[in-house]
């Protein structure tokens, strides 16, 4: 048992300081964490406690030391290939990270600079998104493109309340129509909003929300439809265009004007520059808001979504507060109230350097491994590719009937991790959850020559599994799926 070692101040307020309270022993694996003794220093604690705060403190470098050597026990990021988050941006925008770490979005009076460049962002957006006009459309920064979706919905809701209670009607029992395999942010928006999701389920047939059976779900409470650019799932594009049509024949037949939300995640920021002659945004008239993640494929370090409504009458304006805070008066549409202002300077120095040209350059890079990834895998005996990467850079893949009854993708799932690959297996959807996909995601930083050595890396997996005289142990297998 080793007790927490003190030791004096060193008067220059640089030293730890010392404590009146007693010693508390503590032992066992797991409830303590001990400093190498190459950076330990003679009269500091070098003994911390796992849950709960030491009784005091200690020299920087030691604290840092502690901390590094634990991160690294997290997986490599770079080979991570479960997440859409960008896990890369070139130095100058680290230094203005670091420059820019302390600016509070919400302080639009203390920083009016970064709230001016907010909106030039957001205009920017509106206008890769197609708005008619971007001085009258109105957009915000957001901590991610949940909070986003979020705030997409509620404008639905609010607005489908103020025409209900209009024309006299109830406003009770509001519901959202939703692909069976949409992120799970829109599930708590239904959840904490007290929105019914009426989720239309995806099949071999119909992989996607496509306006397949549209009629059945809408009714007269129905506040909207999501159109999702980007399925988590496998990274399909759902067709908004064909949507919108479907919905155009329920109020020739009805009379019901139901909007779309395009929660444009990943591919909000892929489709204006892959696809740039696709119909998804606001060349939609069904269309009324677009939300995105700006650190998925918009590149910046993770803290970042944009939301933006075709016109300022698309965003009921009772969604909005004025309020003044630290001297300035300010309207605010967002759920969070203090947030990082760094990462919108990121988004518009990232606007800057790369331009469209480089933002296309950039994706296209992204989608090139993608296709060449799917194509080699797709290749192999042992799998059937479910897509291939042409929509956003991401793609799925199934085991193929009857190829073996030894092992399943799981297992070469958990095999590729011992090579530092985390890609991860996991269930489809309702009325597909008997389906086991694997998922790439292919971010600006994997490049073609880390690629051919995941195939090579895949190919020595399967052929070690194949090789295996009895099946692998299933138990405690979970889902590594996390959207």
């Amino acid at each position: 048992m080793t007790d927490v070692k003190r030791g004096s101040a060193s008067g220059d307020g640089t030293g730890p300081i010392t404590s009146n309270r007693p010693p508390h022993a503590f032992s066992g694996r797991g409830t303590r964490n001990q400093v190498n003794p190459m950076f330990a220093r003679e009269g500091i604690a070098t003994d911390f406690p796992m849950d709960r705060m030491p009784d005091v403190g200690t020299l920087p470098e030691t604290a840092y030391q502690i901390v590094h050597d634990e991160a690294m026990l997290d997986g490599n990021a770079r080979l991570n290939l479960a997440t859409f988050v960008g896990t890369w941006m070139d130095p100058h925008a680290a230094k203005l990270y670091s420059e820019s770490s302390d600016k509070n979005m919400i302080d639009k009076d203390e920083y009016p600079q970064t709230a001016a460049i907010e909106t030039r962002c957001w205009k920017m957006i509106a206008n890769l998104w197609s708005a008619p006009d971007a001085e009258k459309a109105i957009g915000t920064s957001t901590i991610g493109s949940s909070e986003a979706c979020m705030l997409g919905g509620l404008a639905l809701k609010r607005r489908w309340q103020v025409a209900r209670r209009a024309a006299g009607k109830s406003t009770e029992k509001p519901n959202l129509i939703l692909s069976s395999a949409v992120q799970v942010c829109w599930e708590k928006f239904c959840n904490y909003w007290d929105v019914e999701a009426r989720y239309v389920p995806i099949s071999d047939e119909h992989k996607v929300l496509d306006g397949h059976d549209l009629d059945k779900y809408v009714d007269e409470n129905t506040i909207g439809v999501v159109a999702i650019m980007g399925v988590t799932y496998t990274g399909m594009y759902e067709p908004v265009a064909k949507i919108a049509a479907a919905l155009d024949e329920i109020q020739e037949k009805t009379g019901l004007d139901v909007k779309i939300h395009v929660d444009g995640a990943s591919g909000g920021m892929i489709a204006p520059f892959l696809q740039p002659e696709l119909e998804w945004d606001f060349r939609v008239e069904r269309v009324v808001s677009i939300s995105t993640s700006a650190h998925k494929y918009g590149l910046v370090f993770p803290g970042l979504g944009w939301v933006v409504w075709r016109t300022v009458d698309d965003l009921p304006q009772d969604l909005v507060f004025d309020v003044t805070y630290l001297g300035g008066h300010m309207p605010t549409f967002a759920l969070n109230f203090s947030r990082p202002g760094a990462q919108v300077l990121l988004q518009y120095y990232l606007f800057l350097r790369l331009g469209w040209d480089g933002y296309r350059n950039v994706q296209q890079a992204s989608q090139d491994v993608a296709v060449y990834l799917s194509g080699e895998i797709g290749k192999m005996e042992a799998f059937e590719l479910w897509n291939d990467g042409t929509d956003i850079p991401v793609f799925a893949w199934q085991l193929a009937k009857g190829h073996t009854e030894k092992w399943n993708l799981y297992h070469l799932s958990e095999r590729l991790r011992l090579k530092g690959w985390l890609i991860p297996a996991y269930p489809m959807p309702d009325d597909l959850t008997d389906v086991v996909v694997q998922r790439i995601v292919v971010r600006n930083g994997l490049s073609l020559n880390l690629a051919e050595s995941l195939v090579l890396d895949i190919q020595e997996a399967v052929e070690y599994l194949d090789r295996l005289e009895a099946p692998m142990p299933h138990e405690g297998q979970v889902s590594s799926f996390t959207h």
